[in-house]
């Protein structure tokens, strides 16, 4: 009997390690439905009381969650006509959207892949976050629904930690990092459900809850790098490709929406500005749920190159143009301003056309030149193999012996897809009594003195 490959004998043994059969896989499909049940009840029956604090203008501390309005947001709002009766609707059906993105590809998972474990863990996840909007504001709330919420948000967190620990392949690797879930838990466990108590008010209490937070997640970026680097198959790294992605640009989304309440206009009680970058970033929060079903239901795993290819080059290109712009048009309106004393106003309508000629001008240039630049910094080993093949698309159209387009052909696939060996196989000429008889239907006439 044919021996394996060992790569193909350690994938099957770490499938059987991460599969579900029997009782197993149905306690976790019923786990999983109580949970679904579990976070809906206590959703609904809590909505009343999130559907109050959005309409009833906060007082301290509880503030500092962007989603609940200032006693100045409510009075702006009010003289837009949106009175905080309709601000508490709109934001309760956006929570119920995002809820229903989430459960989706949670039940596309558990009915395509409940049967892996690392899958199920992921389903369960996207559960507890999907109500995530909705309890952090509930949890800070002196409600009867603080407990339950609080019991949902601990959940969350714990299952977030354990997903990025285990993924993509469902093991613990290192098998330490186990131990460090335990203690981000314990840590966790007295600031979730006795937020109150006067010892955990002071600040080295403080200190200690963020200290472990910000070492937990240091670990678990640690550890995905590690996996990307060292452990991982290729269909593994373009399922961390995926949630990385997702990741990404949610973090830079709240990286630059908080960064921006550094302005003094932004952050003030009657900005507005705080409930739009809630909203913003809620929006951005389906990309999690997006790029976990992706990378759980392995479909279009090899999409995600393309897509991030393209998020480099327009996103550069549109920070890039936006700078471009800005100084084409205040520079033209200071130039044009000093040209015409006292035409304001003709002044500034002659910029905007001149910044737009300028704009239209150079994206073509702009564009090629960022696309070119992100393909050499990014995709180095793309942007060579693409030189290389149309060097030699141009070789076949002059080179005429076999023996050099061989050798030609072995050194692109060399350089393009550095297998590990590259050998070329070619058919042999068929004989010529072969050839005569393909192209006659009727044997030849024989030659002289030949018998018939």
């Amino acid at each position: 009997m044919k021996e394996l490959p060992p790569e193909m004998t350690e994938s099957r043994e770490q499938h059987s390690y991460t599969r579900l059969q029997g009782r197993w896989l149905l306690l976790a499909r019923v786990g999983w439905v109580a949970l679904v049940v579990l976070t809906l009840a206590i959703f609904f029956a809590s909505l009343p009381v999130y559907v109050a604090l959005l309409q009833t203008p906060c007082a301290g501390i509880a503030c500092r969650n962007e989603a609940l309005l200032t006693p100045e947001q409510a009075s702006v709002l009010k003289e837009t006509g949106l009175f905080p009766g309709v601000y508490a609707a709109y934001t309760v059906a956006f929570t119920i959207a995002t809820m229903v993105v989430y459960f989706m590809v949670s039940t596309v998972i558990v009915w395509r892949r409940s049967e892996d474990r690392m899958a199920l863990i992921v389903a369960l996840l996207l559960v507890t976050l999907g109500s995530s909007r909705a309890t952090s504001v509930i949890q800070a709330s002196s409600s009867p629904w603080q407990v339950p919420n609080a019991f949902l948000f601990f959940l969350g967190q714990a299952l977030l930690v354990l997903v990025f620990l285990l993924f993509p392949s469902g093991r613990f690797v290192p098998s330490f990092t186990r131990w460090t879930l335990v203690i981000y838990l314990a840590v966790l466990v007295p600031f979730t459900f006795f937020p109150n108590v006067p010892f955990l008010l002071n600040l080295p209490a403080l200190w200690l809850y963020y200290l472990t937070s910000l070492g937990e997640l240091t670990i678990l970026a640690i550890v995905q790098l590690y996996r990307y680097r060292r452990v991982s198959s290729s269909m593994q790294r373009q399922q961390t490709k995926w949630v990385a992605y997702g990741i990404a640009a949610l973090c830079i989304a709240v990286v630059v929406g908080y960064g921006l309440l550094f302005f003094p206009a932004l952050d003030s009680p009657s900005s507005l500005y705080p409930l739009a970058l809630d909203m913003v970033i809620g929006f951005l929060g389906l990309l999690i749920p997006l790029s976990f079903g992706f990378a759980m239901l392995r479909a279009r795993l090899w999409d995600i190159d393309v897509l991030i290819n393209r998020t480099l080059v327009y996103g550069t290109l549109t920070v890039t143009m936006t700078g471009i712009l800005a100084l084409v048009y205040l520079g033209s309106i200071i130039a044009f301003q000093a040209l015409f004393r006292g035409l304001f106003q003709q002044a500034s309508d002659v910029a905007i056309v001149v910044s737009t000629l300028v704009i239209y001008a150079l994206f073509h240039p702009v564009h090629t030149r960022i696309q070119a630049l992100i393909d050499r910094r990014f995709y180095r080993r793309k942007y060579d193999a693409a030189k290389v093949v149309a060097a030699f698309s141009a070789t076949l159209r002059q080179e005429v012996d076999l023996d050099q387009l061989r050798e030609h052909l072995l050194a692109v696939v060399q350089e393009t897809m550095q297998p590990a060996h590259v050998s070329l196989w070619l058919r042999p000429p068929e004989p010529a009594s072969n050839k005569q008889a393909t192209w006659s239907s009727t044997p030849p006439a024989p030659k002289d003195g030949e018998e018939h």
